[in-house]
């Protein structure tokens, strides 16, 4: 393979790739869960991202000093693989830019994402998006932090294709449950949970132009949380339909027993990772013409979408096989 393009670099040009996140975001609000989390992280690897939750988190009266403790973990050597977010107070909170300052200020460097959450419109992402640049600039952080959008209220859904359009927009991350409150009541509470949650007229049709306004700009479209706490066949049921349905990407976990279902149902077919792996290392020894395989043709459009799905087991866990394992080699090449 050496001297030959990789996937990367042949298959894209000008078009944004997505962005290869884990397909699982655990949030954890308090020190002793997010340490909890980190262990299990090192135990399982960064096939799940974690959150430190300052909104549902902090204590009221207590914002700036739990902001300064998520930091401190994010920024402490238990962040093993870099793979540590956090989600502050919306834009209307009287704390959410000393959060967003501490935060910064004190990981800045290591930050995973930020979760900005109740957004209503495009135009309090424009202005979270502005506040982010500027902390970083403060802070001397030379990186651009992505950033996930909660999409929970009908307002953010209404302007979700503007929304994923922003640069530095990495994730849409729709919110259910407040999406399902914000209706006055118009929509019953059973679909706050499964099977309402996917079967309701509303609810589907919000989560369909999240995930389609998310896919057509190259960003990741993130599920919400299922109920289920520690049901991991609900959780595994919850998540496929998400994935199979929707087309969601990602799913948030509230509980360490959620982690593992929720990475297992996003994980691609091993035959489809096969088939993927074939065809990519023999389009790449073709220079990226089209090729024949095991009877089928295959051309760059389907290139785009067996590198898809090879990202997506590697960030799973899932043994890549050896014919598209240097792909994945920090000695790879990318052009």
């Amino acid at each position: 393979m050496i001297g030959r393009l990789h996937p990367s670099a042949a298959l894209y040009g000008a078009e944004r790739a997505l962005p290869p996140l884990p397909p699982c975001v655990h949030y954890a609000g308090s020190e002793r869960y997010i340490r909890k989390a980190l262990s299990l992280q090192r135990e399982m690897g960064p096939i799940f991202d974690i959150a430190c939750d300052c909104e549902d988190g902090a204590p009221v009266g207590e914002e700036r000093a739990h902001a300064r403790a998520m930091a401190a973990l994010i920024a402490g050597n238990d962040n093993a693989f870099g793979r540590v977010g956090a989600r502050i107070h919306d834009v209307t909170h009287h704390a959410w830019r000393s959060e967003l300052d501490i935060l910064v200020r004190g990981a800045g460097a290591r930050l995973a994402f930020l979760t900005l959450p109740k957004a209503e419109s495009v135009v309090d992402v424009e202005r979270f998006l502005h506040a982010v640049r500027e902390e970083a600039l403060r802070a001397g952080v030379h990186r651009t932090i992505p950033v996930s959008v909660m999409m929970e209220t009908p307002g953010a859904v209404h302007d979700a294709w503007a929304i994923a359009a922003l640069p530095g927009v990495a994730s849409l991350d729709f919110g259910t449950l407040d999406f399902v409150s914000a209706h006055h009541g118009a929509v019953p509470a059973a679909a706050m949970q499964s099977p309402g949650q996917f079967d309701h007229p509303l609810v589907r049709r919000a989560k369909c132009e999240v995930a389609a306004a998310a896919l057509a700009h190259a960003v990741v479209p993130a599920h919400g949380v299922t109920l289920a706490l520690e049901d991991p066949d609900i959780v595994y049921a919850d998540a496929m339909r998400a994935r199979n349905e929707f087309g969601f990407l990602r799913m948030w976990s509230i509980h360490p027993a959620q982690i593992e279902p929720i990475v297992r149902a996003f994980r691609p077919d091993a035959v489809e990772v096969e088939t993927s792996a074939a065809v990519l290392a023999a389009a790449q020894a073709a220079d990226w013409a089209p090729i024949r395989h095991d009877g089928k043709l295959y051309d760059r459009a389907s290139y785009r979408y067996c590198w898809d799905v090879l990202q997506q087991a590697h960030a799973a866990g899932a043994a890549i096989p050896a014919a598209a394992s240097a792909f994945f080699s920090p000695t790879e090449p990318a052009h």
